[in-house]
């Protein structure tokens, strides 16, 4: 099994993506398979609601989508995560998934019945609204998305500071487990 993770934060190496490497660490000491991906040096455009890809299956823009699409067509996994910024999440990210979103449907829902779910890093506040705004890009892709033992919500700002966040790291760990689990049981 393939789970990727995709790092929205513009910031490398920061607390979002040391969440995810949380998850993926578990992840990869079960049996499953990562990748860790970040956003940050990547150029991905915002949508521009061209519908072409709709006629050609593709996306037309010219920047680093297509490689990022296409590992998470291949996974079997998908994890989505966003530092808060300005109470939402990151543009990057934002931009990702309203791509992926058009294009898995101009494709036949590649997306359908995979697994996946969202990690998200606040400094205080905006944690909920960010979530639910990458939750909602599973659910409309018909994906299959497992719960934790809270929200996949962690605290810290400065980097390093989620280190301190035992709740948020051992939910990143919880939802990494019943991911695999899920994989392994829809696998049988």
């Amino acid at each position: 099994m393939y789970i990727v993770g995709i790092v929205g934060s513009p910031r490398k190496k920061g607390n979002t993506e040391r969440l995810v490497s949380e998850a993926l660490r578990f992840i990869e000491e079960n049996g499953g398979k990562t990748e860790l991906v970040r956003l940050a040096g990547k150029e991905i455009k915002p949508c521009d609601a061209c519908l072409s890809c709709r006629k050609t299956g593709e996306c037309h823009i010219k920047d680093d989508f297509k490689e990022i699409f296409d590992k998470m067509v291949q996974a079997d996994g998908i994890i989505l995560s966003s530092p808060v910024y300005f109470g939402s999440a990151t543009p990057q990210i934002k931009a990702l998934i309203d791509r992926a979103g058009y294009l898995s449907i101009a494709k036949g829902r590649v997306f359908e019945n995979k697994v996946g779910g969202p990690l998200v890093v606040a400094r205080r506040a905006g944690q909920n609204f960010t979530f639910v705004q990458l939750l909602f890009f599973f659910l409309h892709q018909g994906m299959i998305v497992p719960g934790s033992t809270y929200w996949n919500i962690a605290f810290g700002r400065e980097k390093g500071e989620v280190n301190q966040d035992d709740e948020g790291l051992r939910t990143a760990r919880n939802f990494a487990e019943k991911m695999l689990w899920i994989i392994t049981k829809l696998n049988q």
